[in-house]
């Protein structure tokens, strides 16, 4: 090799080490400071750390970080509904843990109740000043309007409220107090192996089956069944109704007993049946059918909110925006079969869990239905069934 070629090698490696060696204190310095050697943000500390991904946007990270930090050190928050089943909030838990970059340990303690069970809870907390609830939905679309306006509820403008602008236009939460995190239909449902039946309308229940082989739900005894009567009520007069009486039709307590029956033969129809139980049970091989009237369908929103005094406030403002997310709605839709009411949100399952947006509901202003208008709605109705 030339004296000149040489030279070159020495001068090119010793340029190569001092330049390795500038790399190697930038980086140590970088560290130190939090950035790259290239002067990017770290992503996280530690090796291997990256940004959450509920934290990943710019905006979202400085709206949710000190939310984050906060839930951090309060380690769990209370959680009541009357729909999610335990498993399915299982699975919103570890998403949700993994989304905000939650540690292992947060607790998302769970309760399912029915809506009296759940109101009635509420009520007591909030009277008694012991609050142990930090969020909660149920199907009760009044009384939520009731609450807020008393001053119960927290005011949070959730960063997902923005994904959910046709919900608040058509009355089905109070932006920004609460939202839906799932809602249910009450539509005609038949055992199609047991019955031969091809509706259109409300009214082609009436004489479709024998007296006393007709199902419908006792709504004197469910929040959600009078919610829905006191729509139905907008659609369909008094007299309807006392020709479905004499039907001479089973009241159900529970959605599992409606199924059960028509699945057994005990009814051929029910009245208000549940598109999402349907699904359920057609898993299993059933052939259940429902179809949406043509004069509408009452659609019972999942409000869900958090308690003024929640115990546990960052991670209750976490868990509601997490639910609304893209992420949560598609755990909801897909274990649950409920209706979500984001903006563009693609049902899984379009015929059991059809978007707000594609099926005909049944319009009421919630806000203007008052206490006294639903127990007025309940006695017409006992008076015309006599349960």
């Amino acid at each position: 090799m030339s004296p000149s070629r040489q030279r070159e090698t020495v001068h090119g490696a010793m340029g190569r080490r001092m330049w390795e060696e500038r790399m190697i204190s930038r980086r140590q310095v970088a560290g130190f400071l939090g950035v790259t050697a290239l002067g990017m943000p770290l992503v996280g500390r530690g090796a291997g750390a990256q940004t959450p991904p509920g934290l990943a946007d710019p905006v979202s990270r400085e709206a949710l970080q000190p939310l984050v930090e906060g839930a951090k050190k309060e380690g769990s928050l209370t959680y009541w509904d009357t729909i999610i089943q335990p498993d399915s909030n299982d699975e919103l838990a570890a998403a949700f843990r993994k989304h905000y970059g939650l540690p292992g340990s947060f607790r998302v303690n769970y309760s399912v109740a029915g809506s009296l069970a759940l109101i009635t809870r509420v009520e007591q907390e909030i009277s008694a000043n012991r609050v142990t609830i930090d969020v909660a939905a149920v199907g009760t679309p009044s009384w939520c309007f009731q609450k807020a306006q008393e001053g119960a509820f927290l005011a949070y403008d959730a960063p997902e409220y923005a994904h959910y602008g046709r919900s608040f236009d058509m009355g089905l939460g109070l932006r920004p107090y609460f939202a839906f995190n799932g809602a249910y239909i009450f539509t005609p449902m038949w055992n199609a192996d047991a019955l031969k039946f091809n509706g259109r309308s409300w009214q082609d229940l009436i004489g479709s089956v024998p007296a006393g082989r007709f199902g419908y739900s006792d709504v004197s005894q469910s929040a959600a069944h009078l919610a829905a009567y006191t729509m139905m009520r907008r659609i369909l007069p008094a007299e309807y109704f006392r020709k479905i009486a004499e039907m001479k039709p089973f009241f159900a307590n529970r959605s599992q007993q409606v199924t059960d029956r028509l699945i057994s033969g005990q009814d051929l129809i029910n009245f208000a049946g549940q598109p999402n139980r349907a699904w359920q049970y057609n898993q299993k091989g059933v052939n259940l059918k429902v179809y949406y009237p043509e004069e509408g369908v009452p659609l019972i929103p999942q409000q869900m909110f958090i308690l003024k005094a929640a115990p546990h406030p960052n991670a209750a403002k976490l868990w509601l925006n997490f639910v609304l997310s893209e992420e949560g709605q598609s755990i909801i839709a897909k274990r649950e079969i409920l209706s979500s009411g984001r903006d563009g949100f693609a049902s899984p399952y379009p015929e059991y869990a059809p978007p707000i947006d594609q099926v005909k509901v049944i319009p009421i202003d919630w806000k203007s239905v008052s206490a006294a208008d639903l127990d007025k709605a309940k006695q017409e109705w006992i008076s015309i069934f006599n349960p």
